[in-house]
């Protein structure tokens, strides 16, 4: 039997590589997941590669399938993330409490990594926002697509690394310091849907019902993210 084939995001790969196992052990059928920078992924799927499904934020994804790459009425979301801060194992962490004090943080530190994608997107527009983009602007390092923010603070080259949680969970030198607080937090929704390009859509819905019953919650959750409501 043909492997069903997904393409996704960095964030979610944990996730669906664990989901994937599950649907091989219970169905009989592999799911082959290949991750990457969620930019290239949707560049990857509008140039037509052979893949059965896509999984990317929301956003991205509706974009596809209003282009016609994604099977119209096949998207579902599948997990919610939350934007936390990574520092140095053994750092003090910084006041996480309100917009106020992150932008304390941010402004205190000699370097802020942050990524690509929906995530890195927020994070220059709160820099906009609260007006410190000048002050910012050689403090600031964008991770190359498929690269954690966390392995940058690992490493020494940040002090901060803010992305999607599940990214910065497991990442050895880190600690998580926490969520940034809801006056200045975005929760992502990553969804799934049928690639246009698939040879075999009715196993890529029974992959995508599996993903989004109940059962998959555990796993979603086990990885930092929550189950979409």
């Amino acid at each position: 039997m043909t492997a069903i084939t997904v393409i996704s995001s960095m964030a979610t790969r944990h996730i669906l590589n664990d989901l994937a196992v599950a649907f091989g052990r219970d169905h009989g059928q592999d799911v082959a997941v290949q991750s990457l920078g969620g930019v290239d992924a949707a560049k990857r799927v509008a140039a037509g590669e052979a893949v059965d499904i896509v999984c990317l934020a929301s956003g991205a994804l509706k974009k596809l399938e209003a282009a016609g790459h994604v099977v119209a009425g096949s998207v579902v979301p599948v997990a919610q993330s939350e934007i936390a801060v990574a520092i140095p194992a053994g750092a003090i962490p910084p006041d996480l409490s309100s917009a106020a004090t992150v932008k304390a943080a941010m402004l205190a530190a000699k370097c802020v990594a942050y990524s690509t994608g929906p995530s890195g997107d927020h994070i220059l527009k709160l820099v906009e926002t609260w007006g410190i983009a000048d002050q910012m602007a050689d403090r600031l390092l964008l991770a190359p697509p498929g690269v954690p923010v966390a392995s940058l603070v690992a490493r020494g080259e940040a002090d901060l690394g803010l992305q999607q949680l599940s990214e910065l969970m497991g990442q050895d030198g880190v600690a998580i310091a926490g969520a940034l607080p809801t006056d200045c937090q975005l929760a992502t929704i990553f969804s799934a849907g049928i690639a246009m390009a698939s040879a075999q859509p009715e196993a890529a819905r029974r992959v995508l019902a599996a993903w989004t019953d109940a059962g998959a919650a555990t796993t979603i959750e086990t990885y930092g993210m929550k189950v979409p409501r």
